[in-house]
């Protein structure tokens, strides 16, 4: 299972967002999240349990600033300030304020950089989360499936989850935002076969038309036995149609 021991970490060379240093907003040693994905890389929620707090504003904030000066007083790169972690990190009670916290620290350190946010886009009926990710340079919005059952399936969400209405709030960001998307092989629901979902997940994406859908497929072991790799060049089939509808796809 994959786990952080600091808040503030990296940077690291990442697969979408170049030198990306991460910050987790949730406890070090332990899980938090709504889903409960299939091929999440920090385990299962149920091996993640822990009664330790999450950090505060101003340890946070302490954290990123310390770093971001170590960072640029030895030159180093930083392409992207990116809150990932063991979980959601909207789930943080003071999720707005840290981000506006994090441009400010952004802006005095590395205003070239970018600030992500990676979200499974559950809590954007909290307005100050919507707001707060409208703020950041790269809201990234998981959408695996487009059917409520695929998403038991895959995502196995902790909470009533309406695929309609999720689709509805992301419609708020008026396409200036990222989508992205888990591609598996050996999955109960795998889009090499299963191509009723698959179309039903493209509709979705043409309705959404975001600036860039971002696909990709198993890069570290998984929680759930049995899962594949899809390599790019079948990702690159399976999406030939939205690519030739000039819809913006990086493959992973």
């Amino acid at each position: 299972m994959l786990r952080f021991d600091e808040i503030v970490f990296g940077p690291i060379k990442s697969r979408r967002l170049g030198w990306s240093l991460g910050i987790n907003l949730l406890p070090s040693n332990g899980k938090l999240c709504n889903f409960d994905c299939i091929y999440c890389e920090c385990g299962w929620n149920r091996d993640g349990r822990t009664s330790d707090p999450m950090p505060g504003l101003e340890q946070i904030s302490l954290s990123l600033e310390l770093k971001l000066k170590e960072l640029s007083d030895a030159g180093a790169k930083v392409d992207s300030i990116t809150f990932a972690g063991h979980g959601e990190p909207t789930l943080h009670p003071q999720f707005a304020q840290i981000i506006d916290r994090t441009v400010e620290l952004r802006n005095a350190f590395f205003p070239s950089a970018r600030i992500s946010v990676l979200s499974n886009a559950t809590t954007l009926d909290d307005a100050k989360v919507l707001e707060a990710l409208k703020k950041v340079d790269n809201p990234i919005l998981k959408l695996d499936v487009a059917s409520a059952q695929a998403a038991k399936i895959i995502n196995r969400p902790q909470l009533e989850y309406d695929v309609e209405k999720i689709v509805e709030r992301m419609m708020l960001f008026g396409g200036d935002f990222i989508v992205q998307t888990m591609f598996l092989g050996g999955a109960e629901v795998d889009y090499r076969r299963d191509a009723k979902e698959l179309e039903q997940w493209k509709n979705v994406i043409r309705r959404l038309r975001p600036r860039l859908v971002q696909v990709y497929s198993l890069d570290r072991p998984a929680p759930e036995a049995g899962l594949e790799k899809l390599d790019r060049g079948c990702m690159a089939e399976l999406l030939q149609d939205l690519i030739s509808e000039n819809i913006n796809i990086e493959i992973f």
